[in-house]
């Protein structure tokens, strides 16, 4: 089939060709074009579809088959607590914590070795996490449990490795934060140079306790202070009953400092290097790793990722052939 481009309207071949003509050719022309790149961009997104998919089912599907029933041999459980811990992120205590019990209830688990990298977070959330492991510990005490720091093991953080049975590390992680704080601004002064008025009910005489924009009372000041005093000796505690005659008896390790996990062998916060598979291979004898970690479900993880690259890949298509506001 000739191309369009050398076809001529009504066989008036010898005739100059008329504007309108001219116009309906390059109409014509640029139609089939177009046809021809919505064809190629949708095939190009069903392909990239296809292959996100397979990545999901690659990444994703041998570590939740356990959780579905598929039973694997025996095997080192592994169970990560990744990031801040809070109600509202994925290294949750209800999330955590059902990844441990299925670890523990699974027959052919010979070891757990939870994984942590998290600065630390809620102190009710890393104590939930605490208590159902040494409960869980209680229940099932052939199972070990040996918590594993890769880069940071800090406040919360180690309140839940501290339950374990023991704690490895690397040089290089940095352990400790056994601490507790509280954080928030003052702008008294900068309202006053504003010229802004603070109007404030309350029904209560410490209602608007630490309220930004009023100046510090000494007596509520030092009620938050005995307040995170007394959470504070929670940490301790809990870490003296896991840590025991291995803790070192020094001060510093309780003032809120954070050490590399070569100096926390020698404050006793740690019991020997190692990484999650030197773990299931040297001390657990399990190479094989099963994750136990709970995660998002999956159609909720293909909708979240799949907008993600669908949504920047229109973004490139627009910016660089489609209409551009306020740019060349």
């Amino acid at each position: 089939m000739a191309d369009i481009d050398d076809m001529k309207l009504d066989g008036m071949t010898d005739q100059p060709e008329s504007w309108e003509r001219k116009l309906v050719r390059e109409l014509s022309v640029a139609a089939l074009r177009e046809q021809r790149r919505a064809r190629r961009w949708g095939i190009f997104f069903k392909l990239l579809l296809a292959i996100y998919l397979a990545l999901l089912l690659v990444l994703y599907l041998p570590a939740d088959m356990e959780l579905m029933g598929l039973k694997a041999g025996p095997h080192t459980a592994l169970v990560d607590l990744d990031g801040i811990i809070s109600s509202s992120s994925e290294a949750n205590a209800d999330s955590v914590i059902s990844g441990l019990r299925d670890a523990f209830e699974d027959d052919n688990t010979k070891g757990i070795v939870l994984r942590i990298n998290s600065p630390g977070g809620s102190a009710v959330q890393s104590a939930y996490i605490h208590d159902e492991i040494k409960r869980l510990r209680v229940k099932y005490e052939d199972i070990p449990l040996y918590a594993v720091v890769t880069d940071l093991c800090a406040s919360g953080g180690y309140y839940v490795a501290a339950a374990a049975d023991r704690i490895y590390v690397n040089k290089g992680s940095l352990v400790g934060s056994i601490g507790v704080l509280m954080a928030s601004f003052g702008f008294v002064d900068a309202l006053d140079k504003l010229g802004v008025e603070r109007r404030l009910l309350t029904a209560g005489e410490h209602k608007a306790l630490m309220d930004p924009f009023s100046p510090t009372e000494k007596e509520e000041v030092t009620h938050l202070e005995g307040l995170l005093e007394q959470i504070h000796q929670q940490f301790i505690a809990a870490v003296r009953d896991g840590r025991g005659d291995r803790l070192v008896e020094d001060d510093k390790i309780f003032s809120g400092l954070i050490w590399t996990g070569e100096e926390s062998l020698n404050l006793g916060l740690a019991d020997g290097l190692g990484s999650p598979g030197y773990v299931a291979r040297e001390v657990i004898g399990e190479e094989e790793v099963v994750n136990f970690t709970r995660r998002p479900a999956y159609l909720e993880r293909l909708a979240d990722r799949f907008a993600v690259v669908i949504g920047r890949q229109i973004t490139e298509t627009l910016g660089g052939r489609g209409l551009q506001m306020g740019g060349p």
